[in-house]
């Protein structure tokens, strides 16, 4: 094993600092995040989702008779059949606290009994697939939602595009302009980001060339954590926790953070695993959020002052930038979503990520199967007493 500088053995638990494989997919660096040659704040400022979704899945920018095409296959595509939503009846009726994160599971791999190419690995079928996931996920999350407030569930219009029909699907309301965008915004920052923990564990299983459905199961799994995805649930509530904490004064902000470093509690929302001087999502997201706040109020704007003052004591005392699931938070909060859909949104953007990426795998796969170090006892004898 290599030592460092130090004399010390890198820490490479994690596969931390291990490059594992090359892909054309997206290129994640200390100063840039590129999907497929084009900068996400260049894609954010400029495209739509769904044209973010057609170059990750097809490899190029699209035309105007190219994404005019897609967005209609993606609007025919987005019906759910009776038994996925047979399926989240069930799983409502029989838990309501089930995480919304395994009720999207669940109706994934439902949808992989009804879908009629499930085992077909061909690139056409697997293309077709991509799409069907892509406009049947927004569906799913809002179905749950729906059922779970007690509303009868709306079927997806055909005249609004990708995001503003997910806020339509979850609440049964016409989204205004600037909600649909910010969401929008969202699922482009959201859409990619090189081997991740959930993207690896679907490109593990599909280079076992296991269908693409059980591929993007593995990937809903390895995102519900909250080392993952779940960050974004988790800094809104902690942001909650702090709000209610000091709360009239009781406490300060200030001496609230001190508590959670001394209790050396770990605080969602910020770090990075790649990212050492910021995520650049991070502040795009803040960016559109605030507008969103600026336009309801000082009850909205609340949360990203709250926000900030984190961000400023973290950044002073331990030197760690937020993430992009920090400023989701408050982003989504303020948007009115339900927090324990916000890692399900994430599915509705990531989900156009992982099917590039399974695509890959299939087109030039070889198992992956790394070798793993012994730190067991060594060698004994079963018979012996």
């Amino acid at each position: 094993m290599t030592t460092s500088t130090t004399g010390k053995a890198p820490d490479t638990r994690g596969l931390a600092g291990q490059t594992v494989g090359e892909t054309a997919i997206c290129a994640v660096t200390q100063t840039q995040l590129i999907y497929r040659g084009y900068e996400i704040a260049d894609l954010a400022a400029h495209a739509t989702f769904e044209e973010v979704a057609y170059l990750l899945l097809v490899g190029q920018k699209p035309s105007a008779a190219e994404i005019a095409r897609f967005r209609d296959e993606l609007v025919a595509a987005r019906a759910i059949p009776e038994p996925v939503k047979r399926v989240i009846r069930e799983i409502v009726a029989a838990n309501r606290d089930t995480h919304p994160m395994s009720v999207v599971r669940t109706a994934v791999s439902t949808l992989s009994h009804v879908d009629p190419e499930t085992e077909d690995n061909s690139p056409p079928a697997e293309m077709r697939k991509a799409r069907r996931l892509l406009a049947q996920i927004p569906t799913i999350i809002g179905y749950h939602q729906m059922t779970l407030d007690g509303k009868s569930p709306v079927e997806p219009d055909p005249s609004l595009g990708h995001a503003a029909n997910l806020l339509w699907c979850m609440t049964g309301t016409k989204p205004s302009e600037l909600h649909a965008k910010v969401l929008d915004v969202s699922l482009i920052l959201y859409a990619e980001h090189d081997f991740n923990a959930s993207t690896f564990a679907c490109r593990v299983i599909a280079s076992t060339e296991a269908d693409m459905h059980s591929a993007v199961c593995g990937g809903i799994g390895a995102l519900k954590g909250p080392l993952h995805g779940g960050a974004n649930e988790m800094a809104m509530e902690m942001l909650k926790e702090i709000e209610r904490d000091t709360r009239g004064g009781s406490i300060s902000v200030e001496a609230w953070m001190r508590r959670a470093f001394e209790e050396k509690r770990k605080l969602m929302g910020f770090g990075h695993r790649v990212y050492r001087n910021g995520d650049h999502r991070a502040g795009i997201l803040r960016g559109w959020g605030l507008k969103i706040a600026e336009a309801q109020g000082p009850e909205a704007q609340k949360w990203f002052a709250l926000g900030d003052k984190v961000q400023e004591i973290m950044l002073r005392e331990k030197n760690i930038h937020p993430n992009v699931d920090f400023p989701c938070g408050t982003t989504y909060f303020v948007m009115g979503l339900p927090v324990p859909q916000y890692t399900p949104v994430f599915v509705a953007s990531r989900v156009s990520g992982w099917c590039a990426h399974i695509m890959e795998q299939h087109a030039n796969n070889r198992i992956i199967r790394p070798l793993a170090e012994y730190a067991g006892p060594s060698l004994r004898e079963w018979a012996a007493t």
